[in-house]
């Protein structure tokens, strides 16, 4: 039995709101899938509203299970348009963990204007404050060597660089980064 939460939480950060995914977000996640720059990073891209649904309902169904918590990034405030701009999400939350990976991804137009940093920060402070059998200790942030942003994004959230991952074959081939972040304040 999970000491989890499961009702729908909505977390904001400086100009960002940040809600569970849900079936009105399925346009904006096939779109956002479109891009190659992201596309190079992920494993398991979205190419049709079909497979927006599922990985959708599948998010639900991981988050009533208290085992991975994934949130849409919306922008927020008097001038904001609430366009979807991201997600981010922490798995591996089994009630018996005393670490989760975080990921994230941003839309193109989005990109560098901190968004990633701050929603990444909002949900693990959240995720570190969160009910639990065992204390969440750490959350680990896992990147593509050759993924210079999501370095920088790691660092600005508090994930200093831990070490050089091999690469693990046939999913990961490259190197990769680990950045850790402890419970408590940022570093």
């Amino acid at each position: 039995m999970t000491s989890q939460p499961t009702h729908v939480t909505a977390l904001t950060a400086d100009g960002l709101l940040l809600r569970p995914w849900a079936e009105q977000d399925v346009p904006a996640m096939v779109a956002a899938y479109r891009d190659p720059d992201m596309r190079q990073w992920l494993r398991h891209p979205v190419t049709t509203d079909d497979e927006a649904r599922a990985k959708i309902q599948a998010r639900r169904a991981d988050w009533a299970a208290g085992i991975c918590f994934s949130f849409v990034v919306l922008l927020a405030g008097p001038e904001a348009s609430g366009d979807l701009v991201g997600s981010v999400s922490i798995r591996g939350l089994d009630d018996a963990a005393v670490s989760g990976e975080v990921g994230y991804w941003i839309i193109a137009p989005a990109r560098g204007r901190g968004i990633a940093a701050r929603a990444v920060d909002a949900v693990c402070d959240w995720a570190f404050r969160l009910p639990r059998r065992r204390p969440l200790e750490r959350l680990e942030l896992l990147h593509s060597a050759g993924n210079h942003a999501s370095c920088r994004v790691a660092e600005k959230a508090g994930f200093p660089f831990s070490a050089v991952l091999p690469p693990l074959l046939p999913d990961f081939p490259r190197d990769g980064h680990l950045h850790i972040r402890q419970a408590g304040p940022p570093s």
